[in-house]
């Protein structure tokens, strides 16, 4: 049985333009010199025995990986990502779906975070011509070039633009895989050796339906993004470290847009999940961050780490010296590192990110601060004792 679809071409989709901004990146940007507010002395602490790790962490070479939620984006807090990287502390960023849109946007448009209440009522929430169509377009083309998700969206803000390939381009690529060995056009072996050539295929016939579908010339499409500086995907295509999405299907505004196109989102997410992974099977004396993501990465990094650690217990070895700070707001009295996990009947164990990552082994913490406050604090510490 084949259930109806709603038909996004129906949607009226408006220009970004017209829409009403809460936040302005100029004006709400978080400098990496800005001062924090007060924090409790037992969080100062536990902030320092961070910043001790991952110096001791980039000193042995071994990863610190950074993941957050959108409102660390939402926040202005991309300039301290930046400096972050910048300086070699942080060597993997990841967020979800909204922490790419939110960084796109403002890097685009210089604003985002929409009213979210008055724009539903009025069929208008998320249905906007740039966001949809910029941002699926860059993960369909990145798709065909063997990109990641958050590889497509912050090439395309740094370069400030896509290459769309033609059709005869894209025609030989599908023409290749269906073609035998012995029928090759020269004397040199085909290309098409293995999986990730069907998928590269496959990922060329979505590329060159859209292109049809939406009329698009071969050649560079000019996209300017005049806040780019502000943009955490941006720095880090620029850098060369990798900054991965982790989205789930239906839960962001792109998926509104006709443009939107599912092999692409996933072959793109899958890409960066196995990316997030290699450097999850690094961790040995690394460090970890949770920054304000209570589903996203708990959800990821758990099966992450059990996929790294099958394959370091087959070589004989195990990842279990490893440091894990999870930052958000809630209060936890619960003493996770010395108690465990609480039983059932005590609030603490609905803090799905604390009781998950409290299983995952080494030393984990808790720290109950913004992340505004967390992260300015860290990079000045750490830019301090260098």
């Amino acid at each position: 049985m084949s259930y109806p679809q709603l038909d996004r071409h129906q949607l009226q989709i408006k220009p970004l333009t017209v829409r009403h901004n809460k936040l302005s990146i100029e004006r709400d940007h978080v400098g990496a010199n800005d001062r924090t507010r007060d924090l409790s002395p037992d969080t100062r602490q536990t902030i320092c025995e961070c910043v001790t790790r991952i110096r001791a962490a980039r000193q042995a070479g071994r990863p610190v990986v950074l993941t957050f939620g959108a409102h660390t984006i939402k926040n202005g807090l991309a300039p301290v990502l930046i400096r972050l990287m910048e300086e070699g502390w942080v060597t993997h960023l990841a967020t979800n779906g909204a922490g790419i849109i939110h960084d796109w946007e403002f890097a685009f448009q210089g604003a985002s975070s929409e009213d979210v209440k008055g724009n539903v009522a009025r069929g208008e929430f998320g249905i906007w011509q740039e966001t949809g169509f910029n941002i699926n377009l860059a993960l369909v083309v990145g798709a065909y070039e063997g990109l990641g998700y958050g590889e497509s969206v912050g090439r395309m803000i740094e370069r400030e633009g896509l290459t769309i390939p033609g059709d005869d381009e894209l025609m030989k690529c599908v023409a290749e895989v269906g073609r035998p060995r012995s029928e090759a056009p020269s004397p040199q072996p085909s290309p098409l050796k293995g999986e990730g050539d069907f998928e590269r295929v496959a990922a060329a016939v979505d590329l060159l339906g859209v292109i049809r579908r939406f009329g698009l010339k071969p050649g560079w499409m000019a996209i300017p993004h005049p806040f780019k500086k502000y943009s955490a995907q941006a720095a880090a295509f620029r850098l060369n470290i990798p900054f991965t999405g982790h989205p789930m299907i239906g839960h962001d505004i792109i998926y509104n847009h006709p443009m939107n196109h599912g092999a692409a989102l996933g072959r793109t997410a899958l890409r960066d999940f196995l990316a997030f992974t290699q450097s999850v099977s690094g961790l040995q004396d690394g460090v970890y961050l949770s920054v304000g993501s209570a589903v996203m990465s708990p959800m990821i990094f758990e099966k992450a780490l059990s996929m790294a650690q099958n394959l370091e217990i087959q070589a004989g070895r195990k990842i279990d010296r490893h440091f894990i700070a999870v930052v958000d707001l809630a209060e936890s009295r619960w003493d996770w590192q010395k108690s465990g996990e609480p039983p059932m009947d005590n609030p603490a164990y609905y803090l799905r990110y604390c009781k998950t990552f409290s299983r995952m082994g080494g030393v984990m913490r808790y720290i109950c601060a913004d992340n505004r406050d967390f992260l300015l604090s860290l990079c000045q510490e750490l830019g301090a004792k260098r």
